[in-house]
């Protein structure tokens, strides 16, 4: 059901990129192509299905934790494949998350968070979320590309590019041939409705969400995005384990402490640049 759920709501993203395109209309040329988001748009499918996979065999503070760590495959791939040079600073926070998200793997968790999960499997939960970061980090560096290549290329046609791609791969795993599991999928809801209306409810909040990230990226800066998102995820673990029935012992919890250090030093870091290019004009 996980890629049947990424299908639906890359559908659901589309209809709101078209929605707002043609409501707020651009007449600049020198766009990009809707054909050169082909490639995003494989690794921005596969990637999102192992996150929600992962959740089987983890637990969703882990999840959230593990996909914190989304800058060391950037890193390393700016260090292996383009030859970028990162500062001592950038370091500390990579070896603050890397370590925090180790240290929570190999913490015991309590047993009422492992029996609510599928099947308990950390090594393939983690290994699924890291492939996701990876399917991520090719996912940005293209994105990047594309834009350098056409700099008139705005927020929306990146996401109508990237949901119109999403959109024909997942219609084509789910329904094309006759066994696909899309099939199942729809014989599924039609047999549970509660289960079709919570996947529903799923898509529209990834559909809209994802349009307010894209409007404060566009309006507020990539900066301020990233200080939300961290704060959310540091809310969603706190909510989860208080909440939702999913505890921390005393060491997963230093090691939550340890990767949002490392994220809120990123944050000043790019802060510091920031107040840096804008002294310089």
């Amino acid at each position: 059901m996980e890629a049947h759920g990424v299908g639906f709501r890359r559908v659901l993203e589309l209809a709101f990129c078209v929605a707002v395109i043609k409501l707020w209309p651009s007449n600049d040329t020198g766009r990009a192509p809707w054909w050169s988001y082909w490639s995003a748009g494989i690794t921005n499918t596969i990637g999102p299905a192992m996150g929600i996979e992962a959740l089987k065999y983890i637990s969703y503070p882990a999840q959230v934790l593990a996909k914190s760590s989304k800058m060391i495959p950037v890193m390393l791939m700016g260090t292996l494949v383009y030859g970028i040079r990162y500062t001592f600073p950038e370091y500390i926070c990579t070896l603050l998350v890397a370590g925090g998200v180790s240290a929570f793997a190999l913490a015991k968790s309590s047993s009422k968070t492992i029996s609510k999960l599928a099947h308990p499997n950390a090594p393939l939960g983690y290994g699924l979320c890291f492939l996701n970061l990876a399917f991520d980090g090719f996912t940005n560096a293209t994105q990047d590309s594309i834009s350098a290549r056409y700099p008139k290329t705005g927020a929306w046609d990146i996401m109508l590019g990237m949901n119109l791609w999403g959109a024909i791969y997942n219609f084509v795993f789910m329904f094309g041939w006759p066994q696909a599991s899309g099939y199942q999928a729809v014989e599924f809801c039609k047999n549970h409705p509660e289960a079709g209306w919570d996947i529903l409810y799923y898509c529209l909040c990834g559909a809209i969400g994802q349009n307010f990230i894209f409007f404060t990226i566009s309006r507020f800066g990539s900066l301020t995005n990233t200080t939300i998102t961290t704060t959310r995820k540091f809310v969603s673990i706190v909510v989860s384990s208080v909440v939702s029935g999913n505890p921390l012992s005393r060491k997963q919890w230093g090691s939550v402490v340890m990767v949002f250090s490392g994220l809120s030093y990123q944050i000043y870091l790019k802060w510091q640049k920031l107040q840096k290019k804008r002294k310089a004009l």
